[in-house]
């Protein structure tokens, strides 16, 4: 694992930016297609910005979120949104997003289809990942009911998760989905989220998902 510090928070988000799309025009080398797991939140929001004026063949990318929480895509919470507004436009725009809502059905009963429905687009080419200061990532919550079998070594593709502290259900590709990505990234700001993460690399994954998906990636942090 590669741990970049970063001279400020511009810098990171210009150096993962490049990071990512480098990876991207890597794999477009040498495969039909890219997958592009990205999460949702806040803090990749200007890292999409970078990257949707970066001309590279975006029409052979796939987008799919890290994870999702359980609401239609226009619903100020969604994840999808944030996505569709910063990273599908410009030249991005012509880039192919993979939904996982469905309508009508809930985590649980639309997680078995969406898992068939990415076995071709796994092992994921390219993933950019947060973490909060519970060391969770996408949506694999530390306490969750579901966490153990999300990271199980034999998990489907994406796992239902009810976190107890959120207030909808949420999707989310699995331990194994996730730590099987050719190159993986993780964005951090701050003091509290670099201790967090230091920490999270002496625990077990159950305690500390971050640490069993990261191994092998590289972590950017900047103040």
């Amino acid at each position: 694992m590669k741990f970049v510090e970063n001279s400020d928070r511009d810098m990171a988000i210009m150096n993962v930016a490049h990071a990512l799309t480098s990876d991207l025009r890597k794999c477009l080398l040498q495969h039909e297609f890219a997958s592009f797991a990205v999460p949702g939140g806040t803090t990749p929001g200007p890292v999409f910005d970078a990257m949707s004026s970066v001309e590279i063949d975006w029409s052979r990318v796939h987008v799919m979120l890290t994870d999702e929480r359980w609401v239609p895509e226009d619903h100020a919470r969604s994840n999808a949104g944030l996505v569709k507004a910063r990273l599908l436009t410009g030249h991005a725009a012509k880039a192919q997003f993979v939904s996982f809502y469905r309508d009508g059905m809930t985590a649980q009963e639309a997680a078995p289809e969406i898992s068939a429905m990415l076995t071709d687009q796994v092992p994921i080419s390219v993933l950019l990942l947060g973490m909060g200061a519970d060391m969770h990532t996408a949506s694999l919550f530390p306490g969750a009911p579901e966490l153990e079998g999300a990271m199980h070594r034999d998990a489907p593709l994406v796992c239902a998760v009810t976190p107890h502290d959120q207030p909808e259900a949420r999707i989310s590709l699995s331990g194994p989905a996730l730590n099987g990505a050719m190159d993986k990234h993780l964005l951090i700001f701050g003091d509290d989220k670099r201790a967090a993460f230091d920490r999270a690399m002496t625990l077990p994954a159950l305690e500390a998902p971050i640490g069993a998906v990261i191994k092998g990636g590289t972590v950017h942090w900047a103040a």
